[in-house]
């Protein structure tokens, strides 16, 4: 526990006091966010403000996590936690997706329009980093045989009849790494959603995490434990992002005066992707995120009915710009789907509970 929080303090600490910096080079460089001409009119006077904040992200949750196995190697009560095979490959995804991320930013600002890098540039890098992590996490077994993931689909932990085989599981990876990434790509429109609300999910996971750790089939052997590698390194992963959201929501709340910009949201999204993969809860995070699958499939149908009949079945997608143009506040809308945020990670970790509850009885 103590190296949770000496990760996630770090990480704030940095993300806290990197985004002003940032905030001020970006100004400089004239690093300005561009803005779709067909949205809400009142956006408009958010062009020109400094994007790539995702970069403050990266940078705290890399911090936060090596901070802490720094501060535990001179620590004889922490003797043997290293980085493990799971938490680098997820930090690593994390990292690849941000860095796909910053080059359709980058391109963005200097072509001076809201189209970066181009769907099948996009799709391409988003390939590439997945490919990679999907066959990796598929070696480094530990001393117990236990791999970074399962070729099985989970729920809160691997369902056995349900199993994709190795080339499947490749496929799955890249369809759920791909998904997450653009849905919560989609949620950051408005100063602070998907800051928010990523902190929240990477805070559930933290609990998830350590819950595993504590009931680790390695080191007890109980009714309801669970086969994960790394449960402990995984919860410093979600620790260390998480805090590092919170301490770039400092400077991203309405009005927001820096946006994560893609950086920190495909970074973000194949974040809690790999964390949901590490930890076998794949179909729990459909319950976790469900803020994000709703802003996706307001998309989705909003293109399908669009095709279909011609006819828009929302005001505009994603979701949230909807209630804008039905007159809601910037501020009302936030506030009331970091609630719907909330609620769902509520509802996520009361299904974790009540299934080891359940799984210890039995």
């Amino acid at each position: 526990m103590k190296s949770i929080l000496i990760a996630a303090a770090i990480s704030l600490i940095v993300s806290i006091l990197l985004t002003p910096y940032l905030i001020r080079t970006f100004s400089r460089q004239g690093f300005g966010q561009e803005i779709r001409e067909e949205g809400p009119q009142h956006h408009k006077t958010k062009r020109g403000t400094p994007t790539m904040g995702g970069v403050a992200i990266l940078v705290a949750m890399w911090a936060g996590y090596l901070g802490a196995h720094l501060v535990n190697s001179f620590s004889a009560s922490a003797q043997g936690q290293t980085p493990s095979a799971s938490g680098l490959l997820v930090l690593m995804l994390t990292t690849s997706l941000g860095i796909v991320g910053f080059l359709d930013d980058f391109i963005k600002i200097r072509k001076q329009r809201n189209l970066g890098l181009n769907k099948t540039a996009k799709l391409v890098g988003q390939f590439v980093a997945t490919i990679v992590f999907a066959i990796l996490v598929l070696q480094f077994p530990n001393k117990d045989q236990v791999l970074p993931a399962s070729v099985n689909l989970s729920f809160v932990r691997d369902i056995a009849v349900v199993s994709f085989g190795t080339v499947g599981f490749v496929v799955f990876c890249y369809a759920a790494v791909s998904a997450w990434s653009n849905a919560v790509n989609l949620t950051d429109g408005l100063d602070g959603l998907a800051g928010g609300s990523s902190a929240m999910v990477l805070g559930t996971y933290v609990v998830i995490s350590f819950w595993q750790f504590r009931y680790n089939c390695s080191t007890s052997a109980l009714a309801g434990c669970y086969e994960v590698r790394d449960p402990l390194d995984l919860a410093l992963v979600a620790a260390a992002a998480m805090a590092g959201c919170i301490g770039f929501l400092w400077w991203n709340a309405a009005p927001a005066k820096i946006f994560m910009g893609d950086t920190g949201s495909l970074a973000l999204g194949g974040l809690v992707a790999g964390l949901a993969i590490a930890t076998r809860t794949e179909l729990l995070m459909v319950v976790i995120g469900g803020l994000f699958v709703v802003e996706a499939l307001s998309v989705v149908m909003q293109v399908a009915v669009f095709r279909t009949s011609r006819r828009r079945l929302f005001r505009m997608a994603p979701f949230h710009h909807h209630f804008e143009l039905a007159g809601w506040a910037e501020t009302t809308v936030i506030i009331r789907f970091w609630l719907l945020a909330g609620i769902c990670c509520m509802l996520g970790l009361g299904l974790f509970y009540s299934e080891w509850l359940t799984a210890v009885g039995s």
